[in-house]
This record gives C-alpha cells, sequence and structure tokens, in this order.
C-alpha cells in the first residue's frame, strides 16, 4: 500500500495528475489499517471510493476469528474450519477472493469516461493479483496504456501452497496471469528475480516491457534525528514474522551470545505481527526477559521505533522463489543508517543490496558460525560506542522520489 501511496503523493509534482480509485474502508475488510498515512495524499488528488463484494466480512462473522493477514501469518497452525475455508478459497475465489471490488472500478471508470473525462494511461498493483484483470478489461475497452505492478509473484507466490488447489484452479489462475502478462504494455517488479520469474510465464514476452522498480524510503519519514540507545544494545525487526522466516538458529545465536556476554544488555524487539511459532521460539531459547513483542503501530511511529535501535534485523521467508524478495522495510531500514542483519538466502536480490551499499550483512539460515561471529564483532563495537550508526552513505537513488521520477517516465511512455 506505501509503494502506491508514495507515487500518489509525488506524481503530481512530475506534471502527472493521478485519480485514485480505491474501496470505500466503510464496507471492506482488512486486517490492519493505519488512517495516518492518508496525510501523505495531496489535497489536489483526487480519491473515488467504491463498494466491494468480498467474504472476508463474513468469514469473520462464520468464524469468530480474525481475517487472515497475506499468507496466513496470523493463523499459525490452521484448524479444520481453517483449512476448508482456505480450500474455499483458493478454488472458488479465482484468482482471489477481492476480485468482486473490480465491478465496482469497472463502472466507476465507465462513468468517468461517459462524463467526458480523459485518461493517458492505468496503472493497476497487485497483489490482490485479482486488480490486474481490470486493467485487461480496461485496455479492452478503452485501449488505454497499461501498467501492470506486481509486487510479487502471482501464481508462484509462496501461500498458495497453503490453498489446496486443484489442478483445474491452477490452471485457471495460470491462464489469468498469462493473459495480464501478454496484454500488459509494461509490467513492473520489485526485483530483478521477480521479473526473471515472471518472464518466464509465457514464450515470446518483449524483455524490454518488463522493468525493475524497487521498493523505497520516503526522505520526510526521516527526518527526526537518529537516537540510539546508549543503555543497551537493541536490535529490532518491524513488520510480520511467522515461523516461515527460519530464524530459530538466529535466536538461539543471541541467546549463546547473551551468556557468553552477561554483562552486555542486549535486547530485542518486535514491532508488528509476530506468529505464535516465533514466540514458542523466543520462549524456547530463553530470551522472553530479553524480549519486547509489540503490536502493529501507525507508520511513523515504526520509523521512530527504527531510528531508536542499535542495529535492525531483516528475515526473508524460507519459501519456494524467496531470491526476489525485496521486503519494503529493506529500503526504510537502510534510511534509518543502522546496521542490518539479514537471515534469508544469501544470493538473493536484498542480499545483493546490502552488499552493495554496505548496508549490512546477509547469512544464510543455518549459517550459525557467521551468525555467532558477526554478534561478537557487534558486542565488541558496542562495548567501545554504544551508536554504531553507519557512516553517512547516500541511497538516494532508493528515495520515494527518484522512484517516482522514473514511474513517471513510464507512464508517458
Amino acid at each position: 500500500m506505501q509503494r502506491c501511496l508514495k507515487w500518489v503523493k509525488h506524481l503530481p509534482e512530475m506534471g502527472v495528475e493521478p485519480t485514485v480509485i480505491t474501496v470505500d474502508p466503510e464496507v471492506a475488510a482488512y486486517p490492519v489499517l493505519d488512517a495516518s498515512l492518508e496525510a501523505d495524499v495531496p489535497a489536489s488528488v483526487r480519491v473515488l471510493r467504491t463498494g466491494t463484494l468480498e467474504p472476508f466480512g463474513a468469514y469473520q462473522k462464520l468464524t469468530n476469528r480474525p481475517i487472515p493477514h497475506g499468507g496466513f501469518a496470523n493463523e499459525g497452525r490452521p484448524s479444520f474450519a481453517q483449512r476448508a475455508a482456505r480450500f474455499v478459497r483458493g478454488n472458488l475465489f479465482l484468482p482471489d477472493p477481492r476480485r468482486g471490488w473490480n465491478r465496482f472500478v469497472l463502472r466507476q471508470v465507465e462513468e468517468l469516461m461517459q462524463a467526458g473525462e480523459r485518461f493517458d494511461a492505468v496503472l493497476t498493483s497487485s497483489p490482490p493479483h485479482s486488480t490486474q484483470l481490470i486493467g485487461l478489461e480496461l485496455k479492452r475497452r478503452y485501449g488505454l496504456r497499461w501498467l501492470a505492478d506486481m509486487r510479487d509473484p502471482w501464481t508462484d507466490i509462496y501461500y498458495n501452497q497453503a490453498l489446496h488447489r486443484t489442478a483445474l484452479a491452477r490452471r485457471i489462475d495460470a491462464r489469468y496471469e498469462r493473459q495480464v502478462l501478454e496484454g500488459a504494455d509494461v509490467v513492473i517488479t520489485t526485483s530483478s528475480d521477480t521479473r526473471r520469474l515472471l518472464l518466464g510465464k509465457a514464450s515470446g514476452l518483449p524483455t524490454n516491457k518488463f522493468v525493475v522498480l524497487p521498493n523505497g524510503y520516503d526522505e520526510a519519514d526521516f527526518r527526526l534525528p537518529s537516537a540510539p540507545p546508549a543503555d543497551q544494545l537493541l536490535i529490532t525487526y518491524v513488520g510480520t514474522i511467522t515461523g516461515q522466516y527460519h530464524v530459530q538458529p538466529f535466536l538461539e545465536e543471541v541467546a549463546a551470545c547473551v551468556q557468553r556476554h552477561s554483562e552486555v544488555p542486549l535486547r530485542l524487539r518486535f514491532v508488528g505481527r509476530v506468529g505464535k511459532e516465533v514466540e514458542r521460539q523466543i520462549a524456547q531459547t530463553g530470551l522472553q526477559d530479553r524480549t519486547d513483542l509489540l503490536e502493529f503501530v501507525p507508520h511513523d511511529q515504526a520509523v521512530g521505533y527504527l531510528l531508536r535501535s542499535t542495529a535492525l534485523l531483516l528475515a526473508i521467508p524460507d519459501v519456494p522463489h524467496n531470491l526476489g524478495i525485496l521486503p519494503g522495510k529493506l529500503f526504510e531500514y537502510m534510511a534509518a543508517n543502522k546496521p542490518i542483519i539479514c537471515i534469508g538466502p544469501t544470493a538473493s536480490d536484498a542480499a545483493h543490496i546490502l552488499d552493495e551499499s554496505h548496508a549490512g550483512v546477509a547469512f544464510g539460515y543455518d549459517d550459525r558460525r557467521d551468525m555467532q561471529e558477526h554478534l561478537e564483532q557487534l558486542v565488541s563495537a558496542w562495548l567501545q560506542n554504544p551508536n554504531l550508526d553507519l557512516p553517512a552513505f547516500s541511497h538516494s537513488r532508493y528515495s520515494r522520489r527518484a522512484l517516482t521520477q522514473r514511474l513517471a517516465g513510464l507512464i508517458r511512455g
């Protein structure tokens, strides 16, 4: 969501006038909302809110359970009812349950066109990938230049394996994916590996229409000064983390480091959604008294926690096709100018960016010896100076303004 929000924020200053069509929050169902981010939408930008038809509200009422996060991060081990709901979701709602919104968007665009309005291009961003079917239909109806922004893989997204899809459902979903990739004028991805993955979905796809436009950071969000704590070595993680992120070996190495250096006030802080399995791992390693678990907070508060940290923890889920996973938080971590500890594949796009920018180090999920050595270096450096902020380094090419400038060029063609 922040990706599109920041584009909308910066496009007007670049001579591109966006009209935003989104869902009315009074009728939509989402696991978390952050109303504070509405302040980033310029007053000059027209925002049209539509109705929708989707099953999540009914699911919540029938099961008395919260709406699933992406990848079912808030469900833990699924019950029979949850497995049944996943099967229904994966086989009866294709490509996803948000498709009920599409008819409302198409009706809204039709009203705009009938009123004499004209647009140079349409941009659809997903997931939910059903949104891309809106772009497909708008291009068919009106011949608009169409940019399909795909923040994640489609049929290869890691949580599809939890949907218990039949062969027929998989074929239908793959057909939708091919139609979008073939029909869009520009396909935007967040990473090089995702671009490579999508290019292999159909023969004859022109490589030059697939463009990598990563997530980034908004310089305006980092106006406050860095304030690392002087009384503790504090490692912070912001966002969702579940058992799929395979951080137990790292937690065990942190626990071992605490035993070796009991005099060092080393603490962990997780801000956001922490899965039950990760909570159990924290308890099993004996780190519960050295770990703070904070629920979801508005974005500006999350940035504040980054700035009030010694170092930052990044983790990439241990799932298929994870080399191209580039979490949006990576670039905000970099903007916070703290040393980053990344747990995930060392050949990933995220690891490459960390290496080239000298912003941190990536460790394989089970690289215990390297983790141990790095934690020792971190402790030694902290004992000499509790401020481990990195030397000034420009990450300006990952600023939201610079990335939106590139998007404006794609929109103009």
